[in-house]
């Protein structure tokens, strides 16, 4: 068995990266699949169109090394966290479509609850904030708007999951129920210190436990995959995806950060087998166990990293393709005062504004589409600053390195403009694949295909960059970031 097989389910496409016993990937397929918003503020998947997706490019991966499942020493998921999928036991289908993380059709149910003063005993169990971004308000919507969803659910015949579980639940044809300690603690109903499934919290938000999936480790032997096109390979590891990306950049001491410039952005740092308690409205989340050990993260997140950049190309149509972003944002010498604050779906970390809206200031005449997409660009390094800024304060020292991965960690302006606002050494890795290398590594471990000490001889630097933006500037920068998303706040009603 010569290969390891990592399944990478994100936001907006399915992808399939098979590695060789060097941590090279050797094969990579990848398909887009539907992003479906029924009205404002909500965003859904077609559960099944992913699943589809999903074995296709694992069937396109086998074809083009031409290889038989037997080849396959394990196989690692990574996933989209915190998309909720509901579906029927006994036929396997949803009964619903998936409703995806960055949807925000629960927030008024969570506004609700913190009125009611639930927020610290939540954020005190799951190291969670009460949002709509969660996975808990998200199973309880569909559990009362689809029609019959709650009684069959309390006669134990509907399944939750994340979209791990999905996978899992269909490669084994139903064999495994399963999730991570990962995926778990991104729910809104997982303790993190006790690592079990919450009995208050279920009550809190009438879920029953019935639904709920079996929490294994991050890497170990679950079972065997029925699928006729890879039957037989072992499913070895799960990880949400900012985790596996995490452990993909080998940031495997306390202390050690990334950020991942996905459809959203996420910067997480290891705090070893401390759970640290956030004063500034980030998160505190299990970043992976591997046998007894459990390893902590605390993390902030973005809702519109790349994002951004897609709305630009589909719906406003300003380019064709992601990579013109540099090209056009480099024609002009700055942002021409034009700051743009993308709260397409509210705000994530660390203001946590459902009811923000996206904004462009600081338009004149002479403002024009170039202008527009830099200030794009740098909208995503301002709110990754700010994320920088306060997991500081969090820990109490700076971090003076960031190890960086996701599409977006391929535009150099935007890349440069991070280190020089943030004022820190940013490390591009040569493989900017790391969640899919993350579930790879974690796969590779509990199927004995590499030791931990292995791994760092496979991570190699692409590039490094420094800050030399000088200070007053910076501060300029940060004032108007911070004036304009002080006027995108609180807009909608």
């Amino acid at each position: 068995m010569t290969y390891i097989l990592a399944i990478d389910q994100g936001t907006s496409s399915s992808r399939c990266i098979l590695y060789n016993r060097d941590a090279q990937p050797v094969a990579v397929a990848q398909q887009e699949f539907r992003q479906i918003y029924p009205q404002p503020g909500w965003v859904e998947h077609d559960a099944e169109e992913i699943w589809q997706s999903q074995i296709n490019v694992i069937k396109q991966v086998l074809q083009e090394k031409n290889l038989k499942s037997s080849k396959i020493a394990g196989i690692g998921i990574t996933n989209q966290r915190e998309t909720t999928v509901v579906w029927d036991r006994r036929t396997g289908k949803p009964i619903y479509n998936a409703i995806v993380w960055q949807d925000r059709r629960t927030a008024d149910e969570c506004n609700r609850l913190k009125a009611e003063g639930f927020e610290p005993l939540i954020q005190d169990k799951t190291g969670l904030l009460l949002d709509a971004y969660f996975s808990a308000t998200k199973i309880k919507w569909l559990l009362d708007h689809v029609d019959g969803a709650r009684a069959k659910a309390e006669r134990g015949e509907l399944a939750f999951g994340t979209i791990d579980s999905w996978l899992v639940w269909n490669l084994t044809q139903g064999e495994l129920h399963i999730t991570d300690v990962s995926n778990a603690s991104r729910t809104l109903l997982y303790n993190i210190g006790q690592l079990r499934w919450d009995d208050e919290l279920l009550t809190l938000f009438d879920i029953p436990a019935s639904l709920l999936p079996d929490v294994k480790t991050s890497s170990e032997v679950y079972g065997l995959t029925r699928h006729s096109d890879i039957a037989g390979t072992p499913i070895a590891a799960i990880a949400g995806d900012q985790q596996a990306a995490l452990f993909g950049q080998l940031c495997n001491q306390p202390g050690m950060a990334k950020c991942t410039y996905g459809t959203g952005s996420f910067l997480m740092m290891n705090t070893g087998r401390k759970k640290v308690a956030s004063k500034h409205r980030l998160l505190s989340t299990i970043a992976w166990q591997i046998g007894d050990e459990v390893t902590y993260a605390l993390e902030g997140s973005v809702f519109m990293g790349g994002a951004v950049l897609q709305w630009l190309r589909d719906s406003l149509m300003v380019f064709k393709q992601a990579s013109d972003s540099e090209i056009l944002a480099s024609s002009v010498n700055d942002n021409g005062g034009v700051y743009f604050v993308p709260a397409l779906t509210g705000l994530g970390a660390p203001h946590w504004d459902a009811n923000a809206r996206g904004t462009i200031f600081g338009i004149t005449r002479g403002t024009t589409h170039a202008h527009l997409v830099r200030a794009a660009l740098e909208s995503i390094a301002f709110q990754v600053d700010e994320l920088l800024q306060t997991m500081t304060l969090d820990c109490n020292e700076p971090i003076t390195q960031l190890r960086i991965d996701g599409g977006a960690a391929n535009n150099n302006l935007m890349v440069q403009f991070q280190a020089d606002l943030s004022n820190i050494n940013i490390i591009r890795p040569d493989n900017l694949e790391t969640t899919a290398l993350g579930a790879a590594y974690l796969a590779g471990i509990a199927v004995g295909f590499w030791r931990v000490e292995e791994l760092s001889q496979s991570w190699r630097i692409n590039q490094t960059f420094t800050p030399n933006l000088p200070p007053e500037q910076v501060d300029s920068l940060r004032h108007f970031w911070q004036k304009a998303v002080g006027r995108a706040m609180d807009w909608a009603e």
